[in-house]
């Protein structure tokens, strides 16, 4: 199936961001210098593109971004900052020296819808406990973003700077693991439909999600007597496995609770790739001032901004 082009409406959108360890390796195992990398390395990426972050979740094998975006471009920047650093690093940890990711980044789209929002934010919220990991996401040992929409903890790691540790390197210079390291705090954006309330109301609507999340956790692992693998035995895993099993299923278009809102945004992709397709069509016949639809990337032009 091929991929569909990449889209963000008019305006931007708020995005739901997958990404997959290459054969869904446990590549992404938590340690806490890992976490502090991948935490250093969204502070760093967020401030040099400027989007908002939601919440995020990264679990053993993949993670989450729950995003909002200007437009295509800044999203493609970002990823590419990000998830570049991020393999660069997981590599250097692991000792895996092949590609860290099977393929590029997935965003769908979330409507403006505020059912649709929580929706996702719990989803995201609920990784660490829905798979049976661990009781609650507040136990998960990776990066999530549970503990801090909580006011449990604050997001801090670093941001290491390889090129300059090379050079020290050689020349032959002693140096300690943080000498060419910067501290990054990483900020949480609120979700868009919940901006016009207070950080307390935020926190307490959080707080109601985490317990629906623990407790329907906890009615599954009485249904199937399966307790969940403990801190301990996932942390013990080797980051080179591959589970025997992988749960996977097609990716929605987007994510909204009614009828209406899929149908619009489904219609705005068409008109949109019905633009790009005609122009793409001119620009093969030789038509070189040919305008394609803005908010894309027309190949191989540069990204039409609008």
């Amino acid at each position: 199936m091929s991929r569909l082009l990449r889209f963000i409406p008019d305006g931007g959108s708020l995005v739901e961001v997958t990404c997959r360890s290459i054969h869904s390796r446990l590549l992404l195992r938590p340690s806490r210098l890992l976490n502090e990398i991948i935490i250093g390395a969204l502070a760093r990426s967020k401030q040099r593109y400027g989007l908002r972050i939601i919440c995020f979740a990264f679990v053993s094998s993949h993670f989450h971004l729950l995003l909002e975006v200007n437009d295509a471009r800044q999203l493609s920047r970002f990823m590419g900052y990000f998830n570049s650093k991020l393999a660069r690093e997981v590599g250097r940890l692991t000792g895996w020296r092949e590609k860290i990711f099977g393929r590029r980044y997935q965003a769908i789209l979330v409507s403006p819808e505020e059912a649709a929002q929580i929706e996702r934010m719990a989803y995201v919220l609920s990784h660490g406990a829905k798979e049976g990991l661990v009781d609650s996401p507040r136990d998960w040992p990776g990066v999530h973003e549970v503990r801090a929409l909580l006011g449990e903890e604050e997001l801090k790691g670093y941001w290491f700077d390889r090129t300059k540790e090379y050079a020290a390197r050689h020349r032959r210079e002693d140096f300690g693991p943080l000498k060419y390291a910067t501290e990054e705090t990483l900020t949480l954006d609120p979700l868009p439909c919940w901006k016009h309330l207070t950080d307390q109301e935020r926190r307490c609507r959080v707080v109601a999600l985490v317990a629906e999340i623990e407790a329907q956790a906890a009615l599954q692992r009485e249904k199937t007597r399966i307790p969940s693998l403990g801190v301990d035995r996932i942390l013990a895993q080797d980051p080179q496995s591959r589970p025997s099993h992988s749960k996977r299923s097609p990716a929605p278009f987007c994510h909204a609770a009614s009828k209406a809102w899929r149908q619009l945004l489904r219609t705005a992709y068409g008109e949109f790739v019905d633009a790009f397709r005609r122009a793409a069509e001119r620009l093969k016949s030789g038509d070189r001032n040919v305008q394609f639809p803005q908010g894309s990337f027309p190949p191989p032009l540069p990204f039409v901004g609008g």
